[in-house]
């Protein structure tokens, strides 16, 4: 990819990339014997959604647009899960999934015959909560003592309620097979003797098996010893950051160099608080091409946005040489969920979008501009 083709700001997803994850995708989905759907709340870039369905062509949805969006631009209906459905949204949901998944008994109570008028036949199912889970960090922690997501296991009987065809649970964040081996074990512990109750398991997202270090053979071995107990349950796995795994990156630009009590910053004419919220959050430090963590004797620079909050910065890397205004910085890995995360605050610029296609050259898909901040509001 030649970065100096590339708008600044601007995304910039890789096709072969996309494409060299889509076929790992596909592959464990046919070896496993299992059905895997793109997770829209981490990669929602639907003009690359034609190269999605090659390879897989269902998605999960987490609320009335993401439903909306599988329907007109994945061309199927979307397996659907939200915290909340509301009154007013629910009827339009129903219409635009295969799969609704409740997230409390009151919700599948009062909204269960809505889903019996939907057109279509829609497959209901109940969010599980294993109170089990690896991931560290609470902001993503869905098992996090007094979670709001998903059923505990005493709140149930030893019967599922009418109409309930399927359990999802989600436990995962960025995690390895073993992670979902251990989770399977509580979920079959706690919840097995509902499995002769359903037709579908679905096992949530969080399965990163495009990273290099995922052990893809133990995923499919475990799915397989998991189908071949219940061969009956068709079993759904629905990550999301697997699908854009280092398949794009974000290219920005140094607008001015600060220094004040000996740190420098480059200023970017983008920003950790809107195109890069993750980074604050989790927090986590992203790559920046060419760069490496601060080191002693090279030239070292804090990044700053270029928003007006005081904390819209982060750092340090070093340099081989001193950065100047116009130098090219580009962060690596910033197409799943950083994307889908990003604001208008401060009315800053927004990055465009694009794709470097298998051609070998690049392709503007949108550029944003005063109308997209204004229509954001009224």
């Amino acid at each position: 990819m030649d970065y100096n083709q590339i708008p600044s700001p601007c995304f910039v997803l890789d096709e072969v990339r996309l494409r060299n994850n889509l076929e790992l995708i596909r592959s464990v989905k046919e070896r496993a014997g299992v059905e895997i759907i793109l997770a829209f709340k981490a990669f929602s870039m639907w003009s690359a959604f034609p190269i999605v369905r090659e390879y897989i062509p269902y998605s999960t949805a987490s609320s009335l647009s993401e439903a909306q969006l599988a329907f007109e631009e994945m061309g199927s209906l979307a397996h659907t899960y939200a915290p909340a459905y509301t009154d007013e949204e629910f009827p339009t949901i129903a219409r635009y999934s295969s799969h609704v998944t409740f997230n409390s008994l009151n919700q599948f109570e009062r909204l269960y015959p809505v889903t019996q008028q939907a057109g279509h036949p829609v497959s209901c199912g109940l969010r599980i909560n294993p109170e089990f889970s690896d991931v560290e960090t609470d902001l993503y922690n869905p098992c996090a003592p007094g979670s709001r997501l998903g059923i505990v296991a005493d709140m149930l009987g030893e019967k599922l309620p009418e109409g309930i065809e399927g359990l999802h649970f989600h436990t995962l964040c960025e995690s390895r097979s073993t992670d979902l081996e251990k989770t399977l074990a509580v979920v079959e512990e706690k919840f097995g003797k509902y499995f002769s109750q359903i037709k579908w398991l679905n096992m949530g997202g969080g399965h990163l098996m495009t990273h290099k270090e995922y052990d893809t053979e133990h995923l499919i071995a475990l799915l397989r010893n998991f189908n071949a107990k219940y061969p009956h349950l068709q079993l759904i796995l629905e990550p999301g950051s697997a699908f854009a795994w280092q398949t794009g990156e974000l290219v920005s630009s140094v607008v001015d160099i600060v220094e004040n009590k000996g740190i420098k910053t480059a200023m970017l004419n983008v920003s950790f608080a809107c195109h890069m919220p993750d980074c604050l959050e989790m927090p986590y430090k992203p790559t920046i091409l060419s760069a490496i963590d601060a080191l002693e004797g090279k030239p070292t620079y804090r990044m700053g946005g270029n928003s007006c909050l005081s904390g819209d910065y982060f750092g340090d890397w070093s340099f081989d040489n001193e950065l100047k205004i116009g130098d090219r910085i580009v962060f690596m890995d910033m197409i799943h969920y950083t994307m889908v995360k990003t604001t208008t605050f401060n009315g800053v610029s927004h990055p465009s979008i694009g794709i470097w296609t298998k051609e070998n050259e690049f392709k503007l898909i949108k550029k944003f501009g005063y109308e997209d901040f204004k229509n954001r509001l009224s």
